[in-house]
């Protein structure tokens, strides 16, 4: 962070805690230029790298503006993958946390009817890719006649992967009275046609260059044969010695070999790729940002769903096959004002791709000697105390939010005519209980999901036992925060 100190601005109390829980203590250059022309309600086009806050940047003020006892969706994100519109899901719902904000992420790969329940619930924010997003406007399962913010992130990823159209549809079932804003690494005609069509005298942002955003990563590169490449990523691993490491390949067949050859030496690591389901995806992601392994060995589909501020080094095991594909890659590492280190393998006839990419980052990527004998004896007996010692295992920011609150679990629901309301007065009667104390109320079919902030959790676990929810005593549990 590196703009005004967030304590500045007149950010509500509960979206000012959150933020300090959170550990925002100044804004980047993109929220302090966006923020205030979501609450002036102008359009904007923002031209952004990777790692610049442009997700606290719009959800910063959107999380602000809602209006949290209506019942319909109030803004709308667009974003290119599953990962992604998981990552959006979280970091919203931690601001908005003591506000209440609830946020719904839809995508395919995952059953219709589970993402049916959820969006029938209050929902004040839907983050999805343009497909099953549009499936649900389709299929009649969420009503969007209320939405007050559009967000199209990585728009040039989204163009990349065929979603243009898609876009448009959605774009033509939404409120005309509304406001836009659209991110992009690049700005492509077919994106600047979309911005021309549906948006309202947009304020255009361009924050910093492709060197600017890449300062604080060293790269280098590496010209070695195809059967080399694992050799030289062993001799790697002991002179960099990382604390954690993104090694990316072009497909999932080179992910699984570079896994397995890993594996049989006993490193530390897991993959991420395409073709995983994906709640194993998101277990390798989540255990990789807590530190539980050292190594992740990934095609791109993790280059822009990971967002982790202390990742200390990036392998482009493969060249990658495009410009952006670089930048994002790399843009893993050196976030947040860390420094980091980026080194891609580049096989003799890459070298035109290779200076194609120098040419788009505006950057000679220096070549680098291969590591001798000698220094790589040092690093393996450097590396291997640092192994012995053991991971240091991470708390990422939600983690520290959610420490203070507790989320119970409640043994009755719709079918049962339970309702928000009968939850709040019962809680509120508890003495030391008052309605700021109370987060999110989730009431499902069976069962409601009720978070107590301020560590209160443990009072009202108690006062239960005896306090009476819609005229009885419920059985009630404490259950993971998430």
């Amino acid at each position: 962070m590196n703009g005004q100190n967030v304590e500045k601005h007149n950010f509500s109390k509960e979206i000012a805690s959150a933020l300090k829980e959170l550990g925002y203590d100044t804004l980047t250059e993109v929220q302090e230029e966006v923020i205030p022309l979501v609450f002036a309600g102008k359009d904007s086009i923002v031209k952004s790298q990777t790692g610049s806050g442009k997700t606290a940047a719009f959800a910063i003020p959107v999380c602000e503006k809602i209006e949290i006892e209506q019942k319909n969706p109030q803004v709308l994100v667009l974003t290119p993958t599953r990962e992604l519109a998981l990552q959006i899901k979280q970091e919203i719902s931690n601001i908005g946390r003591f506000k209440r904000v609830k946020c719904a992420a839809v995508f395919g790969r995952q059953p219709m009817e589970g993402q049916k329940r959820e969006l029938r619930q209050r929902v004040h924010v839907v983050v999805g890719t343009p497909g099953r997003t549009f499936d649900h406007i389709e299929r009649g399962n969420v009503n969007l006649e209320e939405v007050k913010y559009l967000i199209i992130d990585e728009a040039d990823k989204m163009l990349e992967m065929g979603f243009v159209d898609q876009i448009e549809d959605i774009i033509k079932v939404l409120p005309e009275n509304r406001i836009t804003m659209l991110f992009s690494a690049t700005m492509a005609a077919r994106i600047q046609e979309i911005c021309k069509q549906y948006m309202k005298e947009p304020v255009t942002i361009e924050i910093d260059s492709y060197t600017f955003s890449l300062e604080n990563i060293r790269q280098g590169y590496y010209e070695v044969r195809e059967e080399d490449k694992f050799q030289l990523l062993m001799k790697l691993i002991y002179v960099e010695r990382p604390e954690s490491c993104i090694i990316f390949c072009n497909t999932r067949d080179k992910v699984e070999d570079v896994f397995a050859k890993m594996k049989c030496k006993a490193y530390s690591c897991k993959t991420l790729h395409g073709g995983m389901e994906q709640r194993d995806r998101l277990v390798s992601i989540q255990e990789f940002k807590r530190g539980e392994f050292q190594f992740l060995i990934a095609t791109d589909v993790a280059a822009r769903g990971i967002h982790i501020d202390d990742i200390s080094l990036v392998v482009n095991y493969d060249m990658p096959q495009e410009n952006e594909s670089y930048v994002h890659r790399i843009g893993r590492t050196g976030r947040a004002g860390n420094s980091g280190v980026a080194l891609t393998f580049a096989t003799r006839y890459e070298r035109k791709v290779l200076h194609k990419i120098e040419d788009y980052v505006d950057y000679e990527i220096p070549e680098q000697e291969i590591p001798t004998i000698d220094e790589v004896e040092e690093g393996k007996l450097n590396f291997n105390k640092l192994e012995a010692v053991g991971p240091t295992l991470k708390i990422d920011k939600g983690e520290k939010l959610n420490a203070h609150i507790t989320r119970i679990r409640i043994n009755a629901g719709k079918k049962t005519k339970m309702r928000p309301g009968d939850i709040m007065g019962a809680l509120t009667t508890i003495q030391g209980i008052s309605g700021s104390n109370i987060g999110i109320i989730n009431i499902q079919d069976t069962c409601s999901y009720v978070e107590i902030l301020a560590d209160k959790g443990e009072l009202v676990m108690e006062a239960l036992k005896t306090t009476k929810i819609k005229g009885k005593i419920q059985k009630v549990k404490e259950v993971h925060v998430i």
